[in-house]
């Protein structure tokens, strides 16, 4: 069974002035439901994570600062959004939820986390809406705790997973792929294994060539015994944030492609939604759905 971690704390635990495109947490759910691809049993409401499975990834000077509400104006500026200990334990939840859909993964073949894909937090502070890392602290629970040995993170927001690349640099059980645009935020990029930074205006044909001859080599190269997918939407030329040109059509065939090679060979995937900002949320919601609708009927 398909098992998707939602709460409505992902868009109701926002300041005011931030729930636009957030509303997506709650319309995309809505969405799947009404038109029957997932029913109720198919969602899960996760708990906070309890704190040593922050600190497995997450400094401890850093997370008690973040968790007491004791960063600096600049620091919480850098993050995006104005503290508060309802943001803070949104963000804690939102990580075991992607904690809890790789243990689905585990059992299922996928796991889905309507949130999550927070891959601008660091080891020791946030960035770009990025508090914590869902993708880093998941992984780390694998590696520590289920004898995973081999994880690869498929990172295809349209920013580069700085975050995620600088928390695995030294550990090479985790091998970190981000194909992302080049002239884009972060404007400072970290190192990931593998960086593919694309030129502002990639279409459909071109993104899609590029993933399909990387990708498949990646899996045959590393032999991943578990995969995080970080399936943001922002790669839409309709975003506001993201420079590609890809259409809603060609981020489906995206997502089918990793999906697909993922069952194909037999690998448990974890997907985060990661980010997008289209002017109309019905192209940000269309566009996560399509992941959803993809992993129904790849893996069920």
């Amino acid at each position: 069974m398909l098992k998707i971690a939602w709460s409505d704390i992902f868009a109701h635990a926002l300041p005011e002035g931030h729930r636009f495109p957030m509303a997506k947490y709650d319309l995309l759910p809505e969405q799947l439901l009404y038109e029957g691809t997932i029913t109720g049993k198919n969602l899960f409401a996760p708990e906070p994570l309890p704190e040593q499975h922050i600190l497995h990834t997450h400094d401890a000077t850093y997370w008690k600062r973040l968790r007491d509400l004791e960063l600096t104006p600049s620091e919480i500026r850098k993050t995006g959004f104005p503290h508060s200990p309802e943001l803070i334990n949104r963000e804690v939840v939102i990580m075991n939820g992607t904690l809890q859909a790789s243990l689905f993964a585990l059992e299922y073949g996928i796991g889905m986390n309507i949130a999550g894909g927070t891959h601008h937090a660091f080891t020791d502070r946030g960035e770009g809406f990025c508090l914590l890392n869902d993708i880093a602290i998941a992984a780390n629970y694998l590696l520590k705790y289920k004898g995973i040995k081999k994880v690869l993170v498929v990172d295809l927001d349209v920013h580069q997973g700085n975050g995620t690349a600088q928390i695995f640099e030294q550990e090479p059980r985790v091998y970190t792929f981000s194909m992302h645009c080049g002239h884009n935020y972060p404007f400072h990029k970290e190192r990931s294994d593998l960086d593919i930074p694309l030129a502002d205006g990639t279409d459909d044909k071109t993104y899609l060539a590029i993933l399909s001859d990387t990708l498949p080599r990646l899996l045959d190269k590393l032999q991943p015994e578990f995969v995080f997918f970080q399936s943001g939407v922002d790669v839409l030329a309709t975003d506001k944030l993201g420079k590609l040109a890809m259409t809603i059509d060609g981020c489906k065939e995206r997502d089918r492609l990793v999906l697909d090679l993922c069952h194909k060979n037999k690998i448990p995937v974890t997907v985060s939604m990661g980010g997008g900002y289209s002017r109309q949320i019905a192209h940000i919601v269309e566009a996560h759905a399509n992941t959803f609708r993809l992993a129904q009927h790849i893996f069920f």
